[in-house]
């Protein structure tokens, strides 16, 4: 069949195509749990987030997105939140359940990606992202921003973990599509996210992640920024 390029989803479409990551790269990045990778050795949620609600954020509602096993949802549930939580990889999906279940939780997870998930405009008191925003391509990112914007309510919060520039390098967007890659990754610097950020964000704390010294109760690397912000009132 001919693809053809006739509206802004067929462009999104066909970028998507050259660029992300696709679904069958999460399912066999989550196929055996024993990896190597930090955050599947950690079965506690980020040190970041823990510090957001010890320092009195206190959502009723939360969505997170590319959930990954499940290590903050479980957490933002037992703090009382109602959480809904997505993941594109099915295994992830089963893995962060089998958590869920573990302690009893009732999560609302589904196996979907961001761009294709259907909720309620601006229902959302605080939206967690540890993950998925630096391995979104530029073209997406303007979407995502649009998405996370309509799912917050007046006022809500927006916690964001991803790449800084010992996680991964720098790319620049232009040079993405050049490329026709993201190299596993964007490592952003302090000053293009907040480039990114601050039209509509306030940003309440920005640094760098503490290392969790292989503590299994706390995830913290240091090669990852975190970042705590309220959305403006005229979003």
């Amino acid at each position: 069949m001919e693809k053809k390029i006739l509206d802004d989803e067929n462009l999104l479409a066909m970028l998507d195509d050259l660029l992300r990551e696709p679904k069958g790269f999460w399912e066999n990045f989550y196929e055996d749990r024993n990896k190597d990778i930090p955050f599947f050795k950690v079965t506690g949620p980020d040190e970041n987030l823990v510090e957001y609600f010890s320092k009195g954020l206190s959502p009723q509602k939360v969505l997170e997105v590319g959930c990954g096993p499940g290590r903050n949802s479980t957490y933002m549930a037992q703090q009382g939140c109602h959480v809904s939580a997505l993941d594109i990889s099915e295994k992830a999906i089963i893995w962060a359940k089998e958590r869920a279940n573990e302690e009893a939780l009732n999560i609302d997870f589904h196996c979907v990606s961001l761009f294709d998930y259907d909720f309620e405009t601006h229902s959302y008191d605080f939206i967690y992202d540890c993950g998925l925003f630096h391995h979104l391509p530029p073209h997406r990112r303007l979407t995502y921003l649009k998405i996370i914007k309509k799912a917050l309510k007046k006022d809500g919060h927006y916690g964001l973990v991803c790449f800084n520039t010992a996680g991964a390098a720098n790319t620049s967007d232009w040079d993405i599509y050049k490329e026709q890659s993201l190299k596993g990754g964007i490592g952003y610097t302090e000053e293009r996210l907040k480039e990114i950020f601050e039209k509509d964000f306030n940003i309440k704390d920005f640094r760098k992640m503490r290392k969790s010294n292989k503590r299994l109760d706390l995830f913290g690397e240091n090669f990852l920024w975190t970042s705590l912000m309220q959305i403006k009132n005229d979003c």
